[in-house]
């Protein structure tokens, strides 16, 4: 059966992709799919990407003469394993991603399950709509995922969830039949139950389990009580029979997980766009049961949301690149905190509901602080922090992670009190310490315990506690799932707290949509031990390796591979924005994500046999389009750095196959600058001729249609020897001459020495060697260790507060911050730090400067210009383009717009490369491109990035300056 020759027939039938043999890049995509956001791994069978509805026609085919299954799949952020198994994967988010209808009238769009819920809400803001149902995923959840999961999110006390915003869905059934559920009056309904076919045999045999009265008596008393809103355990068998409401088979749809048919089409329910009068009232609690006891009171004001926050994700924001700026509101040190969401049309109505909430909490003595935050840009910032609590709280260190497992659970409101007191009492019979956050409005907390999956006995732990949460779940007449479904993880457990003669009857809706296990088998029903194909299989600690980087910040490059929660923040579009991941923005492969890149890593680093862990051309398939931009070492909430782990792969390929002859000459781009420079005129006509640089680009491999770098005849470094410092300079500053700044745009290091002379302080080059940053980029580590040495020992004692280091090009001063510190010696890591503290981009050096009062306005001109700015990678993940913008609009008139863009898809030699042209043109042509294009001529594009400016130069045709250039300009002389 499934063998090779099979699904080679197969291959041949899809217009789409198939991945199923023993090659690289097929087992890379095999691996990459056999993990979700759950604690489970399990190699597929084979990865479809189906491109159209007949492909998924030939999938069943096949499914079925195979004895295997399909399990849909969309963004892959299920917690509880349900897109994870041995069967077919069938990814739909790359095709089924179009938005076909909408009305504006009748408040309903028709749509592909692969559309993202906040693209989505994006493509409906115009019209003054949105869709209500919100997770803390919607940057990538897609509509099909949502369906399957039933999923809710932090407002669905008010918005509801996608059960009941789901109109009517087409779906395959499991003879291919294309069908509609909707909502039926009685004439319909019986209508359907005539039906000589599938879809009538289907009607026929769930109105026969829905009729019998020991059915229904069974399910009136085994399901939640009616006041918990968040019952997503089984199928919606409840609801179903709720005979008060219109027979709609979407009712059982949602909340299925793809075990019954295959959506390929929806139609939903908007929304109007709430009123946008917004406030959070944060309240801060010393302890967590008395929180519980303030939503309760919280809930009587009819607030939009009211969601926790526990002490373990606010510590993790704690000096997180990102997430430090957005603790602007937590006073002290408090153990929970709820936020409280009111909206209103005026900010006298919003703010007036908060303080009402405010007043009866101070009354009743509960609670200690009571911030109030308003306006966009602050809401968001809080509400980040929330949403980013499932990744933040995967920066504990040590085996013991946190786990999903207890954390779907539901109970009324009103019994959060007691339920919260009597998890935390089982959990200190288990002797472990868990989070706690998110929906306590809608009586659902994400309790996350903190079990070590690697040891037996933390297995036994795991099951342990599941087994012990669902008797408190049948204690409160709960919910033992509420939004992230049952999958395999809470399968076994669904008998026990909806009773066996449900369960009966949830076997018997499998059966009868999907007799022979076509559709997602063994999710929900007929599940595996809920302790089986975990990520973990054997106690060994795997984390000594060898490492030319010092991970011992994370522990170990393995255990920072681990950080990955599998979350998905790295799947979101251009749509919604950021720097993460621009691989995966353009080529929408779920390999080149930064979830895939840690997945692989760790997998082959904990279960290698070989000396070299390292050597597995796996790793190298899935890293070959990570452009090292740096967007996940600070937008992933668990900080994983793949840039860093990318090079330090490189290296240790390197060592077991040496470096190919591209590679070293990219490495060594510094020398033959240096060598270039000597001889200018004829370098630079060499690559200005079409027919010669043709000849170069062929020969080392670069894109015939990319224009090669020129060099200047003379060097930065020396055009400063020539100058004289005069002594009333105010303020000595050094000047770090990058390889870039150097050789290739010497012009642009002129004009930031005549800047800063001009204001007054003196410029001085140190002594001092190549950042290092093409060595990285090209992963020769060991090389750029040596430099990474002889820099620190140059500039240490030299570098202070008082004397910085200022650069120009941020990839190159952006190393002293970043590598640098991890990669020095040992005995130079204290003076790696004092010169990193001091390493600055100059803008940030000006900007200290006018704060302080020592650069004035009246130096510029007063002339009106506009400007659009492009930040690069490295400022943005080091948060540096506010402070761009902030010095490019020093000058009274100029006006700055920061261009909404990820990276530009240069990224130092990756976008030369001729086989990553393609890819480096598609990241640029999401945002940067088409915004230059748009741009007047009368305005200026600034970029402190080279290869920024390269590439703006090679696809829009325009030129952009740095920003030292235009302050420069605009610098009265």
């Amino acid at each position: 059966m499934k063998d090779q020759n099979q699904l080679a027939l197969l291959a041949t039938q899809l217009k789409g992709e198939l991945y199923y043999t023993d090659e690289a890049s097929h087992q890379t995509m095999l691996l990459a799919y056999s993990t979700d956001a759950s604690v489970y791994q399990e190699k597929p069978l084979a990865v479809a990407i189906p491109s159209d509805i007949n492909d998924i026609k030939n999938l069943i085919d096949f499914a079925r003469a195979n004895q295997t299954t399909l399990i849909p799949r969309t963004a892959g952020t299920s917690l509880a394993g349900q897109v994870v198994g041995n069967g077919i994967i069938m990814d739909i988010s790359r095709h089924f991603n179009r938005i076909l209808e909408l009305n504006v009238e009748e408040k309903w769009v028709r749509l592909q399950p692969g559309v993202i819920r906040d693209d989505l809400n994006s493509y409906l803001k115009p019209f003054g709509l949105m869709f209500g149902p919100e997770t803390s995923t919607a940057s990538r959840a897609m509509v099909g995922g949502m369906i399957g999961n039933n999923s809710s999110g932090l407002h669905s006390i008010v918005w509801g969830d996608t059960r009941h915003n789901l109109i009517a869905a087409n779906v395959l059934l499991d003879d291919k039949s294309e069908v509609s559920f909707a909502s039926l009056d009685e004439a319909s309904y019986f209508k359907k139950l005539l039906q000589a076919d599938r879809e009538g045999d289907i009607y026929r045999h769930m109105n026969d389990l829905l009729t019998d009265p020991q059915n229904l008596a069974a399910i009136e008393t085994g399901y939640p009580k009616r006041s918990i809103t968040r019952r997503n355990t089984g199928y919606a068998l409840d609801i179903l029979s709720d005979r008060t409401q219109p027979f709609n088979m979407c009712n059982l749809l949602a909340g299925s997980e793809g075990t019954l048919a295959i959506v390929t089409e929806a139609k939903l329910h908007l929304m109007d766009l709430p009123p946008q009068e917004l406030g959070l009232l944060c309240v801060h609690f010393a302890d967590m049961v008395e929180c519980m006891h303030g939503n309760v009171i919280a809930l009587n004001h009819q607030p939009e949301a009211s969601e926790l926050v526990d002490k373990y994700i606010m510590d993790f924001t704690v000096g997180h690149p990102t997430y430090k700026y957005n603790r602007f509101f937590i006073e002290g040190d408090p153990q929970a905190l709820l936020i409280v969401e009111f909206r209103g049309h005026t900010a006298v109505e919003t703010e007036a509901k908060a303080m009402a909430l405010k007043a009866e909490l101070i009354e009743k003595g509960l609670g200690y602080a009571y911030p109030y935050i308003i306006g966009v840009e602050q809401t968001n910032l809080v509400w980040d922090v929330r949403k980013a609590g499932l990744g933040l709280i995967r920066n504990l260190p040590g085996d013991s992670q946190p786990v999903n497992l207890i954390e779907d659970c539901a109970v009324s409101p009103e019994d959060l009190p007691a339920y919260v007191s009597d998890i935390q009492k089982l959990l200190v019979e288990e002797g472990v310490h868990a989070s706690y956050y998110a929906h306590a409005g809608a009586g659902e907390l994400h309790i996350e315990p903190f079990v070590n999956l690697k040891t037996e006995e933390g297995k036994r732990t795991f099951r342990s506690i599941l087994e012990k949460t669902s008797d408190l779940v049948l204690k409160y007449n709960g919910s033992l799932s509420g939004e992230h479904g049952d999958g395999r993880l809470r399968g076994e457990f669904i008998g026990k707290v909806l009773g066996e003669k449900v369960y009966k009857l949830l076997e018997e809706v499998k059966v009868i949509f999907d007799p022979v296990g076509i559709f997602n088998a063994n999710k929900i029903v007929n599940t595996p031990p809920m302790d089986a194909h975990l990520r973990y299989d054997n106690d060994k600690n795997r984390t000594d390796i060898k490492t030319y980087f010092d991970f011992s910040k994370d522990e170990s490059i393995l255990r920072l591979a681990e950080k990955c929660s599998g979350s998905g923040d790295c799947r979101k579009t251009e749509i919604t924005g950021g720097t993460m991941c621009p691989s995966f923005m353009a080529t929408r492969d779920e390999k080149d994500t930064t979830r895939a890149r840690a997945n692989m890593l760790r997998q082959f680093l904990t279960n290698s046999t070989k000396k070299n862990r390292f050597d597995h051309e796996e790793i190298k398939e899935v890293m070959d389009l990570c452009l090292s931009c740096k967007g996940c070492k600070t937008e992933c909430p668990s900080s994983v750095d793949v840039a860093k782990m990318k090079a330090e792969f490189l290296q240790h390929y390197y060592d077991e196959h040496g470096a190919g002859f591209r590679a070293k000459l990219i490495a060594n781009f510094t020398d033959s600058q240096k060598l270039g420079s000597l001889v200018a005129p004829i370098y630079n006509f060499v690559v200005k001729n079409d027919f010669l640089s043709g000849l170069v680009k062929k020969t080392v491999g670069f894109a015939p249609k990319r224009s090669l770098p020129t060099v200047n005849g003379t060097t930065l470094s020396q055009w400063v020897r020539k100058q004289t410092i005069t002594p009333q300079n105010k303020r000595r500053v050094y000047l770090f001459s990058d390889e870039f700044t150097e050789y290739n745009d010497a012009e642009i290091g002129i004009t930031a020495y005549k800047l800063l002379t001009a204001l007054g302080y003196e410029v001085i080059i140190p002594k001092h060697v190549q950042s290092g940053r093409t060595y990285l980029s090209k992963g020769f580590v060991k090389e750029a260790k040596k430099i990474a040495n002889q820099n620190i020992n140059f500039l240490k004692g030299l570098i202070t507060d008082e004397t910085p280091l200022l650069g120009i090009e941020p990839s190159g001063i952006i190393t002293f911050r970043d590598e640098y510190l991890s990669l020095v010696d040992e005995n130079l890591r204290t003076d790696a730090q004092l010169v990193a503290k001091n390493a600055l981009m100059i803008d940030e050096f000006l900007l200290a400067e006018i704060e302080a009062g020592r650069i004035h306005q009246e130096q510029f001109t007063a002339v009106e210009k506009n400007i659009k700015l492009h930040g690069h990678c490295y400022q943005k993940a080091f948060h540096l383009v506010g402070v761009t913008q902030q010095v490019l609009a020093f000058p009274s008139n100029y006006s700055v717009e920061v261009i909404p863009s990820g990276c530009c898809g240069m990224a130092g030699s990756f976008g030369y490369e001729a086989e990553h042209y393609d890819v480096s043109m598609k990241v640029a042509e999401l945002v940067l491109l088409p915004a230059v294009r748009n741009t007047d001529t009368a305005t200026l594009i600034a970029a402190a990035g080279t290869s920024c400016r390269h590439q703006i130069k090679d696809g829009a045709g325009r030129k952009s300056f740095h920003p030292v250039e235009i302050l420069y300009d605009a610098l009265l002389k």
